[in-house]
């Protein structure tokens, strides 16, 4: 039912095309069974039909978008299932939700409109966010399309916004205003799937603050979305359609748990680091630039124990090891790095194009903290480089597996968790003003999490690393990351 509506919303791009082709061919035929009609008649025919055709397009183009809308309003009781890949780390609202923020320095008095009614009609394709998130009858989150639609805000700032100061860095205290918080919220369910607002600031300037639900969708899928809400608010038409089918990551028939699941183990903390997380917590920001990237790769390279490796895993394993350091861990302690990677192309077959929700599976290293500090950098990158390896079909479709048996859910406790926001474009996305100043997160959702962010407007000055580390501890982090 969903394929047929959007077959119908996207009726302009079939009636034209299929009459250029198709009905040539019927006046071709009928001209030389019928050598007594005039080929020019024929022709003049088709292309007073091909005109009427565009014009009906042109006309009916706005009720179908409303059928289209309607029709998924009326699913109320339609359950758009949310399955392993998709499910967070936690219930809690803030760690279930992606926070972002765009900061735009040019503006209209009617962009709140635009922007607001472009998201209306972006939600007739991605339907599911106008439902709300539920339990459905088999105890599975899932969400309920009851085309509430979205949240949206519009507020108003009594300063500009070079007032915000360094903007580049998180902070939760003045950026978390930029965000609409729903008032007694007190897990995801009570959470609509997106809310967003914008915020004007008497330069003329705005900020765009947007909180969608991370069960429902990874960092690529929220980036399509919001490239195709631009793409709404610009009268263009959407390039890359929702593809909205969650079935083709469903739990096999009968499940077959083929592969250990660490990234669901939970670790005990002997060092007791929840002590250490009662001080004030620092959020710094370290700048990796592309000379500093490709020293450690070398670094990493250097004692020969590995031939290879990527930026990505030698900065991974430099951070995670350093950040164990200065933790000041019990060498017997367990401790373990989470990070995503995207599946899309690892499915076989792979998922199609504009898939719809979390293409990306959490993969894992455990070792003792001895191992990881003792050892050479060399030792941590191998241990990133076979977490990578290991994610296949075959492990993916594990993992969802196992959930289905466990409902297990992946454990922070003694666990670094790297998320990457390097290789995400929310800086292209455009709702007729230009691309934003600054596009990034709001800031860390756990004392356990790590953010990589690319540096520069042009995406290509290295990495920023954010952190959040107990005052005591930083100090000795920020030394250790020196190279």
């Amino acid at each position: 039912m969903d394929r047929f509506w959007t077959l119908l919303t996207h009726i302009h791009a079939l009636a034209g095309p299929s009459t250029m082709l198709l009905y040539p061919l019927y006046a071709s035929v009928v001209a030389i069974e019928n050598t007594s009609k005039v080929d020019d008649e024929q022709w003049l025919a088709y292309w007073i039909l091909y005109s009427f055709l565009t014009l009906v397009e042109m006309l009916l183009q706005p009720i179908l978008e409303w059928a289209a809308n309607s029709c998924s309003s009326g699913r109320g009781n339609t359950h758009w299932p949310i399955f392993p890949l998709q499910l967070g780390s936690k219930h809690s609202c803030h760690d279930a939700y992606r926070l972002q923020l765009q900061i735009r320095r040019k503006s209209n008095e009617n962009a709140a409109e635009i922007i607001k009614d472009a998201l209306s009609r972006v939600l007739v394709y991605c339907y599911p966010l106008a439902g709300r998130l539920t339990i459905s009858p088999d105890k599975k989150l899932a969400v309920d399309c009851t085309a509430e639609g979205a949240v949206f805000v519009v507020a108003e700032a009594d300063c500009e916004l070079q007032d915000l100061g360094d903007i580049t860095k998180p902070d939760n205290g003045i950026h978390g205003k930029l965000v609409y918080e729903i008032p007694g919220a007190g897990n995801i369910l009570e959470i609509p799937p997106i809310v967003a607002q914008v915020t004007k600031f008497k330069c003329g300037g705005f900020v765009i603050g947007m909180c969608m639900n991370h069960c429902m969708l990874d960092g690529i899928s929220a980036m399509e979305f919001k490239n195709s809400w631009g793409e709404t608010a610009r009268n263009l038409p959407i390039k890359i359609p929702p593809f909205l089918d969650r079935t083709i990551l469903r739990a096999r028939n009968p499940p077959q748990i083929e592969f250990p699941h660490h990234e669901f183990y939970e670790i005990q903390d002997i060092s007791n680091t929840c002590q250490l997380y009662k001080q004030e917590i620092i959020y710094k920001s370290f700048h990796f630039d592309p000379e500093k990237l490709e020293n450690l790769r070398k670094k990493a390279l250097e004692d020969g124990n590995i031939q290879k490796c990527t930026r990505f895993e030698a900065l991974s394993a430099f951070v995670w090891k350093s950040r164990s350091q200065a933790l000041n861990l019990k060498p017997d302690q367990q401790i373990k790095l989470l990070f995503a990677v995207d599946g899309r192309s690892r499915f076989d077959p792979p998922l199609p194009e504009g898939f719809f929700g979390n293409g990306i599976v959490l993969t894992n290293s455990i070792c003792s903290s001895r191992d990881l500090v003792e050892n050479p950098l060399s030792f941590a990158v191998k241990l990133v480089s076979d977490a990578i390896k290991m994610v296949t079909d075959r492990y993916m479709r594990s993992a969802i597996d196992y959930f289905e048996v466990t409902r297990a859910r992946p454990s922070l406790s003694g666990t670094l968790l790297i998320t990457t926001w390097s290789k995400l474009s929310f800086h292209t996305i455009d709702f007729g003003w230009g691309e934003p100043v600054v596009s990034g997160p709001l800031g860390l959702p756990d004392k356990e999490v790590i953010l990589f962010v690319s540096h520069g407007k042009e995406r290509k000055d290295g990495i920023n690393v954010i952190v959040g580390l107990p005052a005591s501890v930083m100090k000795t982090f920020e030394e250790l990351l020196q190279i």
